[in-house]
């Protein structure tokens, strides 16, 4: 998780992009890291809680990007999860595993 120890351990002026997970960031801690300068800036694709409420203090910065969380729409990227999709739907309509984790 990034929090206040590992954003200060982050070299002065960087810029924290996150398009995985809205809580791996703690929220309050990047604020005060945007407010004192030692983040640049940030571009959230996810968020905790998405969407933010109206008023929250990310949504005020004007070096913060937030985006829908729509990191993964792209052509490429929708057309892989729809074969991914279809390719297990067809394994189990065989009688195969779909998408076995160990």
């Amino acid at each position: 998780m990034i929090n206040a120890d590992s954003i200060a351990s982050m070299r002065r002026g960087v810029y924290l992009v996150n398009c995985a997970r809205g809580p791996l960031i703690d929220q309050d801690a990047l604020v005060a890291a945007i407010d004192s300068a030692h983040v640049a800036g940030a571009a959230l694709d996810v968020t905790d809680p998405e969407p933010l409420p109206i008023g929250h203090p990310l949504l005020t910065r004007p070096n913060v990007i937030i985006t829908p969380h729509i990191a993964s729409s792209t052509a490429v990227g929708r057309r892989r999860l729809f074969e991914h999709a279809i390719d297990n739907a067809l394994a189990v309509l065989d009688g195969r595993p779909a998408s076995v984790v160990t």
